[in-house]
């Protein structure tokens, strides 16, 4: 099994951009997709996890970002408006066995460590 992120690049504040995630070797029905960023000098952040059409977020995301799974390409996308500079990060695609284990409440959170499969990140710069 393979995660393979791309889709980073420069972009502008206020631009989108659109991650992409091959997911080789998953059953995207059955399994759960994670994707989480890090910027320099900070801790790793959950941004939203996808299974199926069940889609979870941070919730600093408040609408920006879109996690879709396309099962006939096993890829899974994070579409994201309005971006800001304090989205710049380094942006992971994970995977966990069957479920988004998001922690509910006002500030929902899905760990790293219950993801089962990591894949290496693409970056994300955005310029103000």
């Amino acid at each position: 099994v393979q995660l393979q992120a791309s889709g980073g690049g420069l972009v502008q504040a206020g631009k989108s951009l659109s991650l992409s995630c091959v997911a080789s070797g998953f059953t995207l029905d059955y399994h759960a997709f994670g994707w989480f960023r890090q910027a320099p000098g900070k801790e790793r952040e959950w941004v939203a996890c996808v299974k199926g059409s069940g889609t979870y977020y941070a919730d600093w995301v408040q609408g920006r970002f879109t996690a879709v799974s396309d099962n006939a390409k096993s890829t899974v996308y994070l579409k994201m408006n309005n971006l800001q500079p304090g989205d710049t990060a380094v942006y992971f695609c994970t995977a966990a066995e069957s479920i988004c284990a998001v922690r509910p409440g006002p500030r929902p959170k899905l760990d790293y460590s219950n993801m089962d499969y990591f894949g290496k990140g693409t970056q994300v710069t955005v310029s103000s």
